[in-house]
């Protein structure tokens, strides 16, 4: 095992690498005011953003599934990364070279799992596009390509690659990397041959799949020799860093024009999203080996953000094959909260033939909107059944009517509502409104009250009630104290100037709720909010590791991100808050020692009764002092 990285190269590594950089590399964020941004969580399904990130302190926190922490912790997550692989991964990126306390500098055979798998198939892949490029052998390879219109420097675009014939021609040139066949066996790249490993891929066009983030994970082999006996597309099996349904062939080229168009173009093949993106079409992807799903849908909602003009656009093929895939991605339709619609090519062409025949621009034309997949899904129900007859329209309406009760808007639900009326030719319209609108009652019965709000606005916690916490006990912000314990708490984390050093003389009891006192007693142990003013970032992470368990650091880094509650923060908001809390501690201790004056009663010690009732009199003026000075007093 690798020893433990040095620290001061891991603050090397967050300092290097801005949060936000890297959290776009995966979802679209926007502006959330504050300096923060915002996207849709990458952790769960929700329709709103809830997912915030602040460039300025290095952390995200989502206020939905309360997942939360700084750039390391993210790429842990998203990527399912031990902590040295997110931390060697992010050094990489940024160019640093790590030390470790135990054996100086990394080894490459000791780095983690992951990485050295991803590793593999990067050096794979610059091996198969050099064979593609040079090989004799792979003529082949480039013939085919030329017939569908793609010349050599569209090969490189797209890091198309050739995989020789032979048996071990990769797993002899990864050896000599310094692979083990353990990791090539485990990475997809080779198999079990009689004496040892071999070659998974021999003799195929290979594209190289990449993950969101860029990094190559898998491989799609075409083949291209009627000898080879094999099925025509041979793809990389499940491993630890290839899943055939959570990845999207051509995501890291499309990412960025998706989200910024809010549209996307679903193809069904590797060719055709070369052909899109030759003819402009920047936002093609497809799926490897795969019908389109749940886990690929979760891809796309981060970068389209699920706005009201969000597009996504399935081309298929015109047959029965590609007909049944856009049935099947209806199924899946009511998960986007984006338009979906459906385009198929004149004569049933898919891109890459319709590029050949037509050119560009019929390619650019077939990706604009067409038919609302609803309204494809429709038609292919109701083509099925004898509309001149009143049972026929009868049975195309019962299998219809629950397709239409499936969408979630009521708006939209009542407007196709009709449209199958019109297109069943049944005349009375609001029968079939009626019967789809009982059908979705029914479902939302069936499914109880509902899904549950999944997220909370941020940035007006004290107007409502907070979602029900993951974990911890739940904090109603109605209630005045726990709002300005929060607000506090907040201030202290990202402002500490402005709360320094007064902040640092209260008490852990002077926060009421329990979550609260917890932080209060983190900001303590890591050197109060006065350190926080030399070096923030370091300060917030110092806090985060002073936690005692996942809760507390999950709320550190939830008041770290969100937002004040006030437009203007300066000192005197600061001292407010300060004095408010401080107040509130004051009286509660004045309650407690008019109790005991109480129990004392006439017959008490003298001298004990002094006492008493002198420490009451000091809080009295103490607190009428913070009623007169504010925060002058404290």
């Amino acid at each position: 095992m690798a020893g433990r990285i040095n620290d001061e190269d891991v603050k090397a590594v967050r300092d290097a690498v801005p949060i936000d950089a890297v959290v776009s590399e995966y979802l679209q964020l926007r502006n959330a005011g504050g300096g923060n941004l915002k996207g849709l969580c990458p952790f769960h399904d929700e329709k709103s953003p809830s997912f915030q990130v602040s460039p300025s302190k290095g952390l995200f926190h989502c206020f939905g599934c309360q997942e939360g922490g700084d750039t390391i912790t993210f790429v842990m997550k998203v990527d399912h990364l031990s902590f040295s692989e997110a931390v060697e991964r992010l050094a990489g990126q940024a160019g640093i070279t790590l030390r470790y306390e135990e054996g100086g500098y990394n080894p490459s055979h000791q780095r983690g799992e992951r990485i050295r798998l991803v590793e593999a198939h990067k050096i794979a892949a610059e091996w198969y596009a050099e064979q593609l490029a040079t090989s004799p052998e792979a003529d082949t390879g480039r013939i085919f390509l030329a017939e569908r219109g793609f010349d050599q420097a569209a090969a490189l675009h797209f890091g198309v690659g050739y995989s020789p014939q032979g048996w071990d021609h990769l797993t002899r040139f990864l050896r000599g990397k310094g692979f083990t066949d353990k990791e090539l066996l485990l990475s997809g790249l080779a198999q079990e041959g009689r004496r040892g490993p071999i070659d998974r891929f021999r003799g195929r066009l290979m594209w190289p799949i990449r993950d969101i983030g860029g990094e190559v994970v898998g491989f799609g082999a075409r083949k291209l020799y009627e000898a080879d006996n094999g099925p025509k597309y041979l793809n990389t099996p499940d491993t630890a860093i290839y899943r055939k349904s959570q990845v999207l062939y051509g995501i890291d080229l499309a990412k960025k024009d998706i989200a910024k168009a809010s549209r996307a173009v679903v193809v069904e093949g590797y060719t055709d999203v070369m052909a899109c993106h030759l003819a402009g079409v920047t936002t093609a992807i497809a799926t490897c080996g795969t019908a389109f799903g749940g886990d690929h849908i979760k891809i796309l909602r981060r970068l389209l953000m699920d706005n009201g003009s969000a597009r996504v656009i399935f081309t298929f093929d015109g047959d029965a094959a590609g007909q049944k895939a856009a049935l099947r991605a209806f199924e899946d339709d009511q998960k986007f909260a984006a338009e979906t619609y459906i385009a198929i090519a004149p004569d049933g062409m898919d891109p890459c033939e319709l590029r050949l025949a037509k050119g560009d621009e019929a390619v650019a034309d077939l990706a604009e909107p067409r038919t609302p997949l609803f309204e494809f899904a429709l038609r292919q129900i109701v083509v099925r059944y004898d509309l001149d007859t009143p049972a026929g329209r009868a049975a195309a309406l019962d299998e219809a009517a629950p397709i239409v009760a499936r969408i979630k808007n009521s708006g939209a639900q009542h407007e196709v509502a009709v449209q199958l009326a019109g297109m069943l030719g049944i005349l009375d319209t609001q029968f079939v409104v009626k019967r789809v609108a009982q059908l979705a009652r029914w479902a939302r019965d069936r499914g109880g009250r509902g899904p549950a709000p999944t997220s909370r606005d941020a940035q007006q916690p004290y107007d409502t009630a907070p979602a029900p916490r993951t974990s911890g006990p739940a904090l109603t912000l109605r209630n005045p104290v726990y709002a300005t314990e929060r607000e506090l708490l907040k201030l202290a984390l990202q402002r500490p100037e402005l709360v320094s050093p007064a902040f640092d003389a209260y008490g852990v009891d002077e926060f009421t709720a329990a979550p609260y006192a917890a932080v209060r007693q983190a900001i303590m142990d890591a050197g109060g909010a006065e350190y926080g003013i030399q070096d923030a970032q370091e300060y917030l992470v110092r806090v985060r590791d002073a936690a005692p368990d996942d809760q507390v650091r999950a709320m550190v880094t939830e008041l770290a991100v969100e937002a004040i509650m006030r437009r203007t923060v300066d000192e005197n908001y600061a001292g407010e808050q300060l004095v408010t809390v401080r107040r509130r501690a004051v009286e509660r201790r004045v309650r407690d020692v008019q109790s005991q004056l109480t129990r004392l009663g006439a017959g008490g010690d003298p001298a004990q009764l002094a006492a008493v009732q002198n420490e009451l009199w000091v809080l009295q003026q103490y607190d009428q002092a913070l009623r007169g000075q504010g925060a002058a007093a404290l």
